[in-house]
């Protein structure tokens, strides 16, 4: 349960690098680099509501089941299916351009997406 609750962005490292490399055009990462992501989890057991809020009133809701195959979506409205496993803590899944986790570390959510060698590290703080 120690993922559950709303968060919001504190740092970001690598973003520019990391939002040009899946291709999100200059103006949508300008408007996005100091944007406070707020990030909603929910968690009943195995199961997980994230709902990430985004400028201009975009949202992305995806429910998954730790360690079943899902239906999720990003920002971009691209839709593939994937696993979301529990590793050593840390929430684990490939999207269809990097791989993500998720902790809980100091009481912070700490989000690393990893894309070859271009890493982007969020780290967020309980509101």
């Amino acid at each position: 349960m120690a993922f559950a609750g709303r968060w919001e962005t504190e740092t970001q490292e690598g973003y520019d690098a990391f939002c040009k490399l899946l291709g999100i055009p200059d103006d949508i990462i300008e408007k996005g680099r100091d944007y406070k992501l707020i990030t909603e989890i929910t968690q009943d057991g195995d199961n997980f509501t994230w709902t990430q809020l985004y400028p201009a009133n975009a949202k992305v809701t995806n429910k998954f089941t730790i360690g079943k195959e899902c239906d999720m979506e990003t920002i971009g409205g691209k839709k593939f299916k994937a696993t979301v496993n529990m590793e050593g803590g840390k929430l684990c899944a490939n999207f269809p351009n990097y791989h993500h986790t998720s902790e809980i570390s100091s009481g912070k959510l700490v989000e690393t997406s990893t894309a070859g060698s271009v890493v982007l590290k969020r780290t967020s703080k309980k509101i």
